[in-house]
């Protein structure tokens, strides 16, 4: 299978599986960390829906349910503080561009599709109150 530009070469993978749980919550070893891992990177980039993950990352199901128990346990935050700490010291991180804009702007109930006022386009005075 040809590697595709968003997928984890062998050599980044190294970097990471250390990180990765060995076995499932039930004891069970898990099946390739690499394939699912490049899946998740998958979604993240398309922005699709789980159930069209491609069959080539396995089931749309066990990728979702390792993204799910890797957020809860805290795997894919101690991943990300490696790779920010390995970028660090090579000096490959700009801290002063690096931020998280939290602002929501609540929209009014117009713009969710809410009565309007036909010869306005705007709220009817019923709605607004």
């Amino acid at each position: 299978m040809a590697r595709r530009r968003f997928e984890l070469t062998d050599e980044q993978f190294e970097q990471i599986e250390d990180l990765l749980p060995e076995v499932d919550g039930r004891g069970r070893p898990y099946e390739d960390h690499q394939k699912i891992v490049n899946g998740l990177f998958w979604i993240l980039r398309t922005g699709a829906p789980w159930r069209d993950l491609p069959d080539r990352y396995g089931e749309w199901q066990t990728v979702y349910d390792r993204f799910r128990t890797w957020t809860q346990d805290g795997t894919l935050d101690r991943i990300l503080d490696r790779l920010q700490q390995e970028l660090d010291l090579r000096d490959e991180i700009d801290w002063e561009q690096f931020n998280v804009d939290g602002t929501t702007v609540p929209a009014s109930r117009a713009a969710a599709g809410g009565p309007t006022d036909d010869k306005k386009g705007t709220e009817s005075s019923e709605t607004r109150r």
